[in-house]
């Protein structure tokens, strides 16, 4: 009989969290991982030597979650109420401490420099999610979404570096019960503000921003293909899709509707040559005598009809335009029952051919976005996993592979192009490394026992 093939091990193991890790997020083109745990200590992994960077105490309680905000800014969400980002380049690694958090440190680990500190809602267990604020994608403004302070079924949209909250989402026009919000996600779909949100009924929705701005918001999505709440969500790159995975055995896949230019409002058409009214006709009222007046008679009707006619053929105003109610879809693409409940951590990676979950029964489970099937099972942990990271692939070709392919150099045009490539003794291992951990297709993995797995798959 045919052995089977071994089972797949993870390429390195970062040990150092005493508390379960709640978050992780790959930064500065791969080169650096940032993970979160349930203490509130953030540790930087440089993935070049797979030795912490950089070691601080974020918060005072969990951390919900991570992202980095350019290169030299990181944000934290912390139960501690607190939303907080970070100045933290390169160049400011080098003072802070590097002793991680399973280790006993005799003094207290500097923190790097609080650029924002915003007071948020924590009590939803869920994490924020962000968007640049400007339609070209610059990371001058950024716009971070968290649950509304008040009212934990409601999302508050906040704008920095101004640290305005510009806009409030209930999570549905007419009161329903959707209780609170686990989950979201803040992207924009053809340029138009999309709130993508999963709720503790198991419902999830897409709310758009209406075509006129301002505080109007249209839903547009919404389903309750969940029995449990839903975990998390992650919206696919091409933004056409989302999936959400959640307490119960179920992940499902969901359209993203497409904003359409001039949907939301009709008004009258304009006519293509302007239409004057007639003049109205002289009328000549016969003039009273004073001397032939009697009280009794009756001033003569006047001949309105004439004015009357005069004034009905006149073109009519414009009617205002009225708003039209928007279609709610409410049917998912595909629904798959996993017969395996409790996968949170859900993300699609940059390339949107693959998603991954973290299991309850401490599996990391890898599924095709396109077919929902189930493609691979990780299992090294003994414990249950909360966090999933994907490194970007957007830099998975050299420049000068790259250059190759767009501009189809032939052999010898190409040959000619390696020829001043440095041999590869003439780079050095930390050229190398840095490489490797830009181009490797990595999968990290946060677990209950305080460990990040590191996976190297399709």
């Amino acid at each position: 009989m045919a052995s089977q093939p071994p089972l797949p091990q993870p390429k390195s193991v970062l040990r150092g969290h005493h508390a379960q890790v709640h978050a992780a997020a790959f930064v500065r083109e791969n080169q650096r991982l940032a993970s979160g745990d349930a203490e509130g200590y953030v540790v930087l992994w440089d993935l070049t030597i797979v030795r912490p960077r950089a070691v601080w105490r974020a918060h005072t309680n969990a951390i919900l979650g991570i992202a980095s905000w350019g290169t030299d800014k990181i944000i934290t969400h912390g139960r501690d109420n607190q939303l907080v980002i970070w100045k933290l380049a390169e160049e400011d690694e080098a003072s802070l401490s590097t002793t991680l958090p399973l280790d006993p440190s005799p003094t207290p680990r500097p923190q790097p420099w609080i650029m924002y500190i915003l007071p948020v809602n924590t009590m939803n267990f869920c994490s924020f999610g962000f968007c640049p604020a400007s339609t070209d994608g610059t990371n001058d403004e950024l716009l971070i979404a968290v649950p509304n302070t008040l009212a934990s079924e409601s999302v508050d949209i906040y704008h920095f570096p101004s640290q305005k909250r510009l806009h409030t989402v209930a999570s549905s026009p007419k009161g329903d019960k959707t209780g609170m919000v686990m989950s979201l996600v803040l992207c924009r779909v053809k340029g138009s503000l999309t709130l993508v949100t999963g709720y503790e009924n198991g419902l999830a929705m897409v709310t758009q921003q209406s075509e006129t701005g301002g505080s109007s918001w249209d839903v547009s999505y919404r389903s309750q293909a969940h029995g449990q709440p839903v975990l998390s969500l992650d919206v696919s790159p091409r933004q056409d899709f989302f999936y959400t995975s959640g307490a119960d055995a179920n992940v499902v896949k969901h359209p993203v509707p497409q904003p359409q230019a001039g949907s939301t409002y009709s008004a009258a058409p304009e006519p293509e040559t302007p239409i004057t009214a007639p003049p109205p006709p002289e009328i000549h009222v016969p003039r009273r005598d004073a001397s032939s007046s009697n009280s009794n008679s009756k001033p003569p009707q006047q001949p309105i009809s004439m004015l009357s006619a005069a004034l009905a053929s006149a073109p009519k105003a414009a009617p205002i335009p009225q708003k039209q109610s928007v279609e709610v879809k409410t049917q998912p693409v595909k629904v798959i029952n996993t017969k395996h409940s409790g996968q949170q951590g859900l993300k699609v990676r940059s390339d949107g051919k693959i998603f991954a979950t973290a299991g309850w029964d401490s599996k990391i489970r890898v599924y095709s976005a396109k077919t929902l099937q189930e493609l691979a099972v990780l299992k090294w942990h003994q414990v249950g996993c909360y966090a999933i990271a994907f490194a970007s692939l957007d830099h998975s070709l050299s420049p000068t592979e790259d250059e190759q392919q767009s501009s189809g150099l032939g052999s010898d045009k190409a040959a000619s192009t390696k020829a001043v490539v440095p041999k590869l003794v003439d780079v050095t291992v930390k050229d190398r490394r840095i490489k490797q951990a830009k181009e490797t297709h990595w999968l990290a993995a946060g677990s209950k026992d305080g460990k990040i797995s590191l996976w190297d798959i399709y």
